[in-house]
């Protein structure tokens, strides 16, 4: 996202005064945990076409980065809790604060990304 996106300060950085009761990451760990235990969570890729043809959590939507401004509508759901991710987290990430700042607060970024699940979670998950 620009620097001038919803929260995000003027270097890029993720402006602390959109941290809501949800803690912006959250972990592959606790992902599967809320999973196992039926919570109502929607997975949402960020990443690129060719990336998820390589590898890709089952269940999770593809919306990649550049489509989640067109596709907002969709993500406004509150009583859905939304996890972002990408390959490490660092699109998901700023992804998470932009629909922050869009008042969208029911969402996370999985910390470590797809990487991180493949290695903690699920090593059928090729990693790349």
């Amino acid at each position: 996202m620009p620097p001038d996106s919803p929260g995000f300060d003027e270097s890029g950085l993720l402006n602390s005064r959109f941290v809501n009761e949800f803690p912006i990451e959250i972990t592959p760990v606790e992902v599967s945990e809320l999973l196992e235990q039926g919570a109502a969570l929607r997975l949402i890729d960020v990443r690129e076409p060719a990336e998820h043809a390589i590898c890709h959590i089952e269940g999770a939507a593809l919306i990649p980065m550049q489509y989640i401004p067109l596709r907002l509508n969709e993500l406004d759901d509150p009583g859905t809790r939304i996890v972002l991710f990408c390959h490490h987290g660092v699109r998901s990430l700023q992804v998470a604060g932009w629909l922050r700042g869009q008042g969208i607060e029911n969402c996370q970024s999985m910390s470590g990304g797809i990487d991180l699940w493949s290695a903690r979670i699920d090593p059928a998950v090729p990693r790349y």
